[in-house]
């Protein structure tokens, strides 16, 4: 029936289409027929006899069907036709209304897809946008990764009104990791995340026996490298779990600290003083007890490094236990590591030992150290248990940083190891950072990489920035890729150049009808 019905329209638009052909092939035959009857000696007499007589042709309505008479109706509908068809094959393409561009803003129906019903399971961006926190949607097509690009000047109000709404919304199955700049964030929303929401069974709220509702509470976390004395422990070297592990932690370490002179920065020495850290981490991670794995017990060993620069057969206690260990284990990972290192001479050692020794100078604060000797933070489960996780940070001051960045490093790689190895690539609950002045935080190694896998792991990130300028200026050509992976961007205001001139360019060009006469 349904093929019938499509039949059918499709033979009445065909027909619709040649009704003009038709009627070119209806004159041209006629007017064929009255030229042969036409009487004259040449080819401008006929033509006045039949422009004279024009009326005659049509007196029978039926069209002729003499050959020469249908040859030349046919000839002339085919020539109608071929001039139409090129004429519209080589014109140009317009777009009435819209010549100009067609960006427009968006409506309130043009958004509703997006939403979720319900208003806890949303992402809150302005007062009349949301984006809703289901990753897979009915439709695939409304489907968006939860990554916000949020750019704003000095006291455009990103943390007031973009991060406090965002942990306002307790969204079920969520967890928190914020930077807090101050740690004024802690301060104002830890109470309510401490209490927490009602617990609902069946779409009521649980009570207890005494008829009062019983609170589903987050665990809350907290980091802080302002005051160390208000902070929860945190120690890297309880995330270890492989050599894998052991190179990621130098690499942040390194790319987010400085050396000792000018050579500190070169290729060269920055490859020794990675051996050298390698090779330590990897004996206190694989040899020490597990009460001295940390970084109090790394800065031992490079203070016992001593070098003799008069004599190359100078042998300190590390050598020393370095020797030991390769008696016993010959492919030991860090006695391989070592061994590269020990190929420096004895001048060339003192100067990478002097590199090492300035990076990890901020753990000669006795606090700092006392911060880093065990580990209460529990990274590894923020995905598995309701949680909300305060690093707060210094606004002014960076030198703490470094263990921001060593942190956040390792909070990735460890929640995207544990959805795929534990819980089939997903975890239970989702992780949303918060990252209050990203560009704070130092450089999070191959997090262009991170931030462009994270979605299908229940893991997303709000990347909060005063200007575009500032990722540039700390992840150079990466930028552009972090940027691409983030589809939402949410601009609270700025004056910096470069960020207004792309914003508008994403914006588009819209096209304005003016009526004549009315003035500009």
């Amino acid at each position: 029936m349904i093929r019938e019905k499509m039949t059918s329209v499709d033979v009445k638009r065909l027909a619709m289409l040649n009704i003009p052909y038709v009627i070119v092939f209806y004159l041209v035959d006629k007017l064929a027929w009255l030229y042969r009857h036409c009487i004259g000696d040449s080819l401008v007499e006929k033509a006045m006899m039949l422009f004279l007589n024009f009326q005659l042709a049509f007196e029978n309505p039926i069209p002729s069907i003499h050959g020469v008479d249908v040859l030349a109706g046919v000839a002339g509908a085919v020539a109608v036709k071929a001039i139409v068809y090129l004429k519209g094959k080589n014109a140009k393409k317009y777009r009435q209304g819209v010549e100009y561009g067609s960006a427009r803003w968006g409506t309130p129906k043009d958004i509703a897809p997006y939403i979720d019903p319900v208003f806890e399971n949303n992402i809150l961006l302005t007062q009349t946008e949301r984006l809703t926190m289901n990753s897979r949607p009915k439709q695939p097509k409304y489907a968006r990764n939860k990554n916000v690009i949020i750019i704003g000047g000095s006291g455009s109000g990103k943390t007031r009104f973009y991060v406090k709404p965002q942990l306002m919304q307790m969204t079920p199955n969520v967890s928190y990791c914020v930077t807090d700049p101050k740690g004024t964030i802690l301060v104002e929303c830890g109470e309510m995340l401490r209490r927490g929401t009602p617990k609902m069974k069946d779409g009521k709220e649980v009570r207890d026996k005494n008829g009062k509702v019983v609170y589903d509470p987050y665990k809350i976390k907290v980091l802080n490298t302002i005051n160390f004395k208000k902070s929860m422990h945190y120690n890297p070297f309880r995330y270890i779990r492989s050599e894998k592990d052991i190179l990621k932690l130098v690499n942040t370490i390194i790319a987010n600290t400085k050396g000792e002179g000018e050579k500190s920065s070169e290729d060269f020495w920055t490859k020794a003083e990675r051996l050298l850290y390698c090779a330590l981490i990897g004996y206190i991670y694989y040899e020490a007890p597990e009460e001295e794995q940390n970084f109090s017990t790394l800065l031992e060993f490079i203070n016992a490094s001593e070098t003799r620069e008069d004599d190359e057969e100078f042998k300190n206690a590390v050598d020393e236990l370095f020797e030991e260990l390769e008696q016993e284990k010959p492919e030991h990972f860090a006695v391989r590591q070592y061994k590269k290192f020990k190929l420096a001479a004895g001048k060339t050692s003192k100067s990478i030992l002097i590199s090492c020794g300035a990076r990890l100078a901020p753990f000669d604060i006795a606090e700092l150290r006392e911060l880093t000797s065990y580990d209460e933070m529990e990274l590894d489960m923020i995905g598995d248990q309701r949680t909300a996780m305060f690093i707060i940070i210094s606004d002014t001051d960076d030198t703490f940083n470094f263990l921001v960045a060593i942190m956040y490093t390792q909070l990735f790689n460890l929640l995207c190891d544990r959805a795929d190895d534990v819980h089939g690539g997903r975890l239970p609950y989702h992780v949303r950072l918060l990252l209050d002045e990203f560009s704070n935080i130092g450089q999070i190694p191959k997090f262009d990489k991170l931030i462009a896998t994270i979605r299908s792991r229940e893991i997303s990130a709000s990347i909060i920035l005063q200007s575009q300028s500032q990722l540039k200026t700390i992840y150079k050509d990466a930028a552009e890729t972090i940027l691409g992976n983030c589809d939402t961007m949410l601009f609270l205001g700025g004056k910096e150049g470069s960020t207004l001139k792309e914003i508008s360019e994403n914006l588009g060009k819209e096209t304005i009808v003016r009526p004549l006469g009315c003035m500009p």
